[in-house]
């Protein structure tokens, strides 16, 4: 069957049929599971269950009005966890950007079938380069019906440093006749959803003890280096990050996307092969002390 031909789409989400461990993948605010279709099928051909949910109201197009709430985010992608869990032992959780605060929220609420968290350049806060220096001033608002009365636009690079990339990226998703600014523009409602997320996460980060990957461009237009640095020290698990030098904030498109395809896919073989060895020992133990009973 043609690679083509395994990935079923669901209201834009990507799934691929693979083993008993899965990957769940967690696009951007604003997004969609595209940004995440290159390291999905990357797993996919390493034999994994994979899943880039389409997330109502966080998914780029489908809460104009922003009237969601981030628990309604996290409840779309729970409910993904959920289903992959009926059919997957273990579970890896990654997240692009704002995705990985709702990676890090099920990594606490769900320690038992999560076996590692991946987070691509995390955002607490949009502070990278390319940022406006006004955008500080949201912070002030403090409820919802005024943040909806806010727009924030993207400005160049859009997160993109290679500019074939970025060429091929506007040009896929200006089919619409849209402008790119709105194309890439945030309502007000969603980045308070967002600034909601992040406090409710910021509190449960000394309950994760999965091992982590952490992947941050070191010139992250949207999303600052020490977004990353302060995951690092609050995480109470093993954290391993990885400084990129040669793109920008969509590390999961840009010119180093083979890197961070490379560190993820060693990165869940790795602990995959550690459970595995976990379960398998002990049962290998156990019939070779059946068959010596036996043999008395």
């Amino acid at each position: 069957m043609r690679s083509k031909e395994k990935i079923n789409s669901h209201h834009g989400s990507y799934k691929i049929p693979g083993g008993r461990t899965g990957v769940l993948l967690v696009h951007s605010l604003g997004g969609s599971p595209d940004e995440l279709r290159y390291l999905a099928q990357s797993f996919g051909r390493e034999g994994y269950t994979v899943n880039c949910p389409f997330i109502p109201g966080m998914t780029g197009g489908t809460d104009i009005s922003g009237i969601s709430t981030y628990e309604d985010w996290y409840a779309g992608l729970e409910g993904t966890f959920n289903e992959m869990a009926e059919t997957c032992d273990d579970i890896y959780i990654g997240g692009l950007s704002a995705g990985a605060m709702l990676a890090l929220r099920l990594a606490a609420h769900h320690p038992e079938r999560i076996g590692g968290i991946m987070l691509f350049a995390p955002t607490l806060w949009p502070n990278g380069w390319a940022i406006p220096w006004y955008f500080n001033l949201f912070r002030v608002v403090r409820e919802r019906f005024t943040a909806r009365l806010f727009h924030f636009r993207q400005r160049a690079p859009y997160g993109i440093k290679d500019e074939r990339i970025r060429k091929f990226v506007i040009e896929r998703f200006t089919a619409e006749d849209r402008p790119v600014e709105d194309l890439f523009g945030r309502g007000g409602g969603l980045v308070y959803q967002f600034r909601r997320l992040v406090s409710d996460v910021k509190r449960k980060l000394g309950t994760i003890e999965k091992p982590a990957l952490i992947m941050h461009p070191r010139y992250d237009d949207q999303s600052d280096l020490s977004n990353a640095f302060q995951l690092q020290r609050k995480l109470s698990g093993m954290v391993e990050s990885v400084i990129l030098d040669d793109c920008y904030h969509m590390i999961t498109l840009d010119r180093q996307r083979h890197v961070v395809v490379e560190r993820a896919v060693e990165f869940v073989d790795r602990l995959a092969a550690v459970e595995t060895a976990r379960t398998v020992a002990p049962r290998a133990e156990r019939q070779m002390a059946a068959g010596s009973v036996a043999g008395e």
